[in-house]
């Protein structure tokens, strides 16, 4: 499965609706997603309680997996993102 590393942008962390945002984003694109910190054990992205249990701040390096390269890019930009940004 295709990874790479993404550094939260949201000034909030993946907190409630940066997770949600991204859990549905997963949902959309059909293909089983998981985010991890470096190191860590990775949760089901399509969970937004599942992402904030990880305690991702704004900054923080997460790896996201997907069997989808295209899922993957979504993901990751996502992460990459402000979310909170209006």
């Amino acid at each position: 499965m295709p990874s790479t590393t993404a550094t939260v942008g949201s000034a909030v962390g993946l907190h409630a609706r940066p997770a949600t945002i991204i859990a549905e984003a997963v949902a959309e694109t059909g293909s089983p997603v998981t985010l991890g910190l470096e190191g860590g054990d990775p949760v089901d992205a399509g969970s937004a309680l599942m992402i904030m249990t990880l305690g991702a701040e704004k900054g923080t390096r997460v790896v996201v997996t997907a069997d989808d390269q295209a899922a993957l890019d979504t993901i990751v930009d996502l992460v990459e993102k402000d979310l909170d940004a209006d």
